[in-house]
């Protein structure tokens, strides 16, 4: 049984013993306050570098409705979400550039090891 306590991975703040394994070896922590807010909030944390970042919602779910998602909402309401993704745009501006140009058989490649 894992017991150990550890810094929240999401506001850095608190200690808690929350926790979910990312991969084998790697324990992202989550304390009872993150957890609430992802409630109206989507998080999503970057694993290269360890930033957090916040969006509502409503201003995501409103956008994938514009892009013809039109049951995103009754989806993803109540849908209590924390994404871990490999880099963001802080950690690997140039990784994230050569993404949207059109070069996804990198990060294919990549997720498939």
């Amino acid at each position: 049984m894992f017991d150990a306590i550890g810094q929240c991975s999401i506001c850095k703040k608190e200690y808690t013993s929350m926790h979910v394994e990312y991969r084998p070896g790697t324990i992202v922590y989550i304390c009872p306050d993150c957890l609430r807010k992802t409630k109206d909030y989507f998080i999503w944390l970057c694993m290269g570098c360890g930033r957090s970042y916040f969006r509502p919602k409503k201003e995501v779910l409103s956008r994938l409705e514009k892009y013809g998602v039109e049951n995103a909402s009754l989806l993803l309401e109540g849908l209590q979400l924390i994404q871990g993704i490999d880099i963001c745009i802080a950690c690997d501006p140039a990784g994230i550039v050569e993404y949207v140009n059109g070069n996804r058989s990198m990060f294919a490649e990549a997720c498939a090891k």
